[in-house]
């Protein structure tokens, strides 16, 4: 009943940037929190970015002052910019949302996009 769709992944060189979106669609009534996370093989899925329903964000240390989370309620939609990309940046990024549907507004659901390929090249 709700999807989340990832874009924006792909090659990019060191230095470069790189924009991911996130779409939610189905029978959404309201997004609470909105997070990136990524994930290299053999490690676990670590959170590199949040935003919550009012705006406020939070940044992992890695990708902080070369990151921006934006969120457009109004279009269910998250946006990742990412600038002066490095190496150690190749992940798979994943969208996860907190979603109350319709059917069930009272619950908060935890939502995931099928994750994509970020690769930086030194």
């Amino acid at each position: 009943q709700v999807q989340l769709v990832e874009s924006g992944g792909g090659l990019v060189q060191a230095g470069g940037s790189l924009t991911l979106s996130c779409v939610a669609s189905g029978t959404i009534v309201s997004i609470s929190a909105m997070e990136w996370y990524r994930q290299v093989p053999g490690k676990q899925r670590e959170l590199a970015a949040r935003i919550n329903k009012i705006g406020e964000t939070w940044y992992d240390e890695s990708v902080k002052g070369r990151s921006f989370i934006s969120r457009d309620d109004a279009k269910n939609t998250m946006i990742l910019r990412m600038n002066n990309l490095k190496p150690e940046d190749t992940a798979v990024y994943y969208c996860h949302m907190g979603v109350r549907r319709t059917d069930t507004a009272w619950i908060v659901r935890d939502y995931w996009g099928q994750g994509t390929q970020v690769t930086v090249s030194a």
